[in-house]
């Protein structure tokens, strides 16, 4: 006898767990333009270790970026992610969690910095483009699917594209081997009807070749947060980033997973929104020193 199907409520449309919904973590990548990648590595174990706990589904460890005339330690090791640093903090990363890095179309020698997946512990390769730079960022998603990773594109500046640009931008896009294809608010600049337009463009692109659609918000109108609420309502896939005040964004970015830094352990899930045994009209601190109020999760 077939199973009945479960009845559409509102509980089940939103108010439960979604698992389509995946959650990048990008604490380390994004956070190291703040600091030229100099994290300590009991920082980088600790956000490992944190995303393990909470059931993140990626983690982004920094950048693959080209070490051709760098210079000696201008940037830390997380700029440029070679397998021994990587492997110093996860080991064979024998987890759930799926492991990607960054990298940027014309600052990367891909064909030679990024191995075969099975000499790596990556799992993804997340390539970010300018409009302009497309034709490379297409050869390195090419480069990366043939290789054996999971691939996704992160179009960025997305408020500063033509409309025609666009659209000529995603035809291409759609054709590629990326998993995924990111709505991307570099300067923090989008308002929500912003975000739901690009979202719905998006998705009429990706759909027909089973791509999925990501959003990756920045805060510099402080939207980042309902910027992102409102794109997963229709996309699947978002990341938080590093944010314009790095000691607010430190404990922003928390919500990736589970938002527990408060001091009474309360958590917020964020694949369903549901407040745990949080109290209204509280505020409490977060583990950088910044208060958080917990009624509008907003940086009091």
């Amino acid at each position: 006898m077939k199973a009945a199907k479960p009845k559409d409520t509102p509980t089940s449309r939103w108010l439960s767990y979604r698992p389509a919904i995946k959650v990048v973590d990008c604490t380390i990548r994004d956070g190291g333009l703040m600091n030229n990648h100099h994290f300590d590595d009991k920082i980088v174990k600790v956000v490992y270790d944190t995303c393990v706990a909470a059931g993140i589904d990626y983690m982004e460890l920094g950048y693959k970026a080209s070490r051709h005339g760098i210079k000696q330690g201008e940037h830390g090791c997380w700029k440029y992610c070679v397998e021994e640093d990587m492997r110093r903090i996860v080991g064979d990363n024998p987890t759930d969690l799926k492991l990607t890095v960054m990298a940027d179309a014309e600052r990367c020698d891909y064909h030679e910095d990024i191995p075969p997946k099975k000499e790596s512990v990556v799992d993804m390769i997340r390539v970010a483009t300018y409009i302009n730079q497309i034709p490379t960022a297409l050869d390195m998603v090419k480069d990366a699917h043939d290789k054996g990773y999971e691939t996704t594109l992160n179009l960025m500046a997305a408020s500063t594209v033509p409309d025609r640009e666009l659209d000529e931008g995603l035809e291409m896009l759609a054709t590629s081997e990326a998993g995924a294809i990111y709505v991307v608010d570099s300067f923090g600049a989008l308002y929500s009807e912003q975000v739901h337009f690009l979202v719905k463009k998006y998705l009429g692109y990706c759909k027909a070749s089973g791509k999925e659609v990501g959003v990756h918000m920045h805060n510099n109108m402080q939207l980042a947060y309902a910027n992102t609420i409102e794109g997963i309502i229709e996309a699947r896939i978002f990341s938080m980033p590093r944010w314009p005040a790095w000691a607010v964004g430190r404990a922003i970015v928390r919500w990736n997973c589970c938002w527990a830094s408060c001091t009474t352990r309360n958590t917020t899930c964020v694949r369903c929104w549901i407040a745990c045994r949080i109290t209204s009209n509280q505020c409490a601190p977060n583990f950088c020193g910044v208060t958080t109020c917990l009624t509008c999760l907003r940086a009091c």
